[in-house]
Formats: C-alpha cells, structure tokens, sequence
C-alpha cells in the first residue's frame, strides 16, 4: 500500500544536518544538503511506499544520494594537523590557504544533543580520507544504526558489500583512538580544565597555558596551513599573539562537535574587543591535547556570537 502524499520528514532535519556534515566535514555545505534533501524528499512524496522502506530510511537514502553526488570530484576537507609537518618556526607568517576547503567546526547549541555523537573533530577529520560510499555506510552502520539490510538499499547494494566496506573503514579508522579518550564539556575535570586554560588566556599567562598542555598538544588554525605540535612551540606561538595583539582578551564559552570550545574577543586599540577566533579544545587525562583555532569570519557566523564586545560589557562580572 503507497503512502497517502502526508510525507514530514522534518523531524528528521537536526539528524541529517549532522549525517551531512560527517559527510562533508563543512556546516554550511550540510545545511545546504539538508535542503535539498527535504525538496527531493517533498517532490518524491508520491512515491514513497511505506510497505517498502520506514520513512526514515527512506530519506537517508535521498540524503545519501545528495552526499554522494556533492563529494564527486572534491578533494577532502583537512586541518592543517593532516595536511604536512609542522611548523618549527613560531614567526612564519600567517598566510590563509584560500585554496583549501578546510574543515569546519559543527555549532552544538543550535541542534539537540543526539545530533552531536560521534562528531568529535579529530573523527569526523580522519572519517573525510575514507572514500565517500565506505564513509557512508560506516556513519550510516556505526553512528545511525540502520542494518546492513537498510544500508544497502539506501546504497543500492548488497548487504554483503555494506559489511565488507564496514570492515575496510573500520580498520582505516583503527588509530584514531582520540574520539574514545576525550573528555566530555560537563565532565567536572574537563570543566576544571577548561577554567583554568580561559584564566591563564584572559591574563595572557604563557607558562600557565603551558602547564595545561599534554607534552605532544597541537595547535592548529585553518584557513592558515600552519600548525604546532609540543608544549615548547605552542608556548613560543602564544607569545607572539599575545605580543602582536596585545593583554585584555575576553573568552566566551560555548561547545563544538561535542568538545568544549570558547570565543576569542582581542582587545581594541579604541576599548572594548573584537570576535577573533572560535577556539576547539580536545582534553584528554585531563590535560588540553589539542586546540584547533578558527578564524573564518563565515565559520564564526555560524555560531551566532556578536561581533564586539562594549567597553561597558567588558566591566560586568562573568
């Protein structure tokens, strides 16, 4: 029996917004999927058959389709961490890569929590070097839990060629133990953590920020290509911004991909400050293994955070 025309797929948005960036490891070209996903859904409403598929197989596999047809051709989207050496050099000059499609970080409070599992930035990074139809089907098996049955036919394969590409993007995936040994943002350690790290930032305290750093902690910054690795670069890296833009910063807490995250405001030469970065924080045994800071105004736009910050504001307790 054919469904009655009344497809709403619409509860389904936060979840493929979050399928679609595992995807392509950009927010904003999720959202745009996640569009076309729900007119295709609409202008194919009449012929989906509920004896046949559940609803929400049924627009994964449209989603699926749009993923797939987007990725033809593209080259993967990276952090500079997966695109060279690092840098030894604390000077070089801050040059943005616009040739890059970098990797973007996912705004968690605009979506419900279950939309942010398994979205770690390091993951969904390492999943981008899986071929598009293997990256598939491990988000689709691993992460959605639709059976190797229901893969297939949102594949239009074979169940036994969905299981043997789970075992091929599991074993690609088999280093990146990073996802399992993060700490959660409300685990208390990890709020401890954080604090600190925002109190040393805001005063600008090289060795304090230092002390809070793994011996092998990276940062990193897209869409510059640079990026550092040990507590001794990273620490020499932060004196300079700070030496270049000066004492007074304001930190703003918020989460990305699961992970605790804060906006950067510099301070003005005027008063007050300005929105500089969305910093990404990985903390692991608590410890800060990994910072990944963002600078793209149009990524920063994502996360709804003003522009500046009022001398006035900045004299309010936080």
């Amino acid at each position: 029996m054919r469904h009655d025309g009344r497809v709403d797929v619409e509860p389904y948005r936060g979840e493929l917004l979050a399928y679609c960036y595992r995807m392509l490891g950009s927010f904003h070209e999720a959202e745009d999927l996640v569009q076309e996903t729900m007119l295709r859904a609409w202008k194919a409403r009449d012929r989906y058959d509920s004896t046949r598929a559940s609803l929400r197989t049924w627009v994964y596999r449209i989603a699926t389709n749009a993923c797939l047809t987007a990725l033809e051709g593209r080259a993967r989207r990276p952090l500079p961490s997966g695109s060279g050496a690092p840098s030894d050099d604390p000077g070089a000059p801050l040059v943005p890569a616009s040739d890059v499609h970098w990797m973007q970080p996912f705004p968690d409070a605009r979506f419900e929590v279950e939309a942010r599992l398994d979205m770690r930035l390091a993951l969904v990074a390492a999943m981008q070097v899986l071929p598009p139809r293997q990256r598939a089907v491990l988000v689709l098996r691993e992460v959605l839990e639709f059976s190797a049955v229901e893969v297939a036919e949102q594949l239009g394969t074979t169940a036994a060629a969905v299981n043997s590409a789970l075992q091929r993007a599991r074993a690609a995936l088999a280093d990146v133990g990073e996802a399992e040994q993060v700490m959660e943002p409300g685990d208390p350690r990890a709020r401890a953590v954080i604090q600190r790290y925002v109190r040393a930032f805001e005063a600008a305290d090289v060795p304090a920020l230092v002390r809070l750093l793994t011996d092998d902690a990276v940062l990193e910054m897209p869409p510059v290509p640079l990026w550092y690795s040990g507590r001794h670069a990273y620490g020499l890296f932060m004196e300079r911004v700070f030496a270049m833009r000066g004492e007074g910063w304001v930190a703003t807490p918020v989460t990305a991909n699961g992970q605790p995250a804060f906006a950067a405001y510099a301070p003005e030469p005027g008063g007050g400050c300005r929105l500089h970065s969305l910093q990404v924080l990985t903390v692991t045994d608590g410890q800060v293994a990994r910072n990944v800071v963002f600078t793209d105004p149009r990524v920063l736009e994502a996360f709804d955070l003003p522009g500046q910050l009022p001398s006035d504001e900045l004299l309010l307790p936080r």
